[in-house]
């Protein structure tokens, strides 16, 4: 599939590449601890020196970024992380510099009840084909996602005690696949 035709991935940190509700004796197979000190980790912190500001502890899966890089999309940070994902998440999983949709607002509230990126992601991907991973997504996401945007989108929900797993990306292959069918 030619690279300019070929739908968007937006991927969400926390869950899907980072299973944050995994325990230290139970994590995910293949995951790997890190300890990282984004900027919004020290903002959180505020009014601590940097010296006891606890570093953000992570668990990813270096394999994910081949996975990742394999499949027949052009991969989008979409994540709270921001920008800060390529400095802090990329090189952990291999990953080149990536775009990443830039928030407004995040966190807000939805007259609609739905969660907080999906208007606006909606609106960033201008009209693209793209595939939303996430382990927010909700129906309601989908539903309204289907009703206004122009092209085919798939929403992927990731379980975040587990991350991302083979059957996920199982199914972004086969829906890619779909697009050309």
């Amino acid at each position: 599939m030619p690279h300019h035709t070929r739908p968007l991935l937006l991927l969400d940190v926390d869950g899907p590449l980072s299973p944050y509700t995994a325990e230290p004796d139970g994590r995910p197979e293949g995951y790997r601890p890190y300890e990282v000190m984004p900027a919004f980790w020290r903002a959180r912190h505020r009014g601590r020196p940097d010296g006891e500001v606890p570093p953000l502890r992570l668990w990813l899966d270096p394999s994910h970024g081949p996975a990742l890089r394999a499949l027949p999309f052009d991969l989008v940070w979409c994540t709270a992380w921001r920008g800060e994902a390529d400095a802090w998440i990329g090189p952990l999983l291999g990953l080149p510099p990536l775009p990443s949709v830039d928030w407004p607002r995040m966190h807000q509230g939805d007259p609609d009840g739905l969660h907080w990126k999906t208007r606006h992601l909606t609106a960033w991907a201008a009209g693209r084909p793209f595939a939303w991973v996430d382990d927010e997504v909700e129906p309601q996401d989908t539903a309204w996602i289907a009703a206004h945007h122009p092209a085919p989108a798939m929403t992927l929900w990731v379980d975040h005690r587990f991350g991302l797993r083979a059957a996920d990306f199982a199914a972004l292959t086969a829906w890619a696949g779909s697009l050309t069918a």
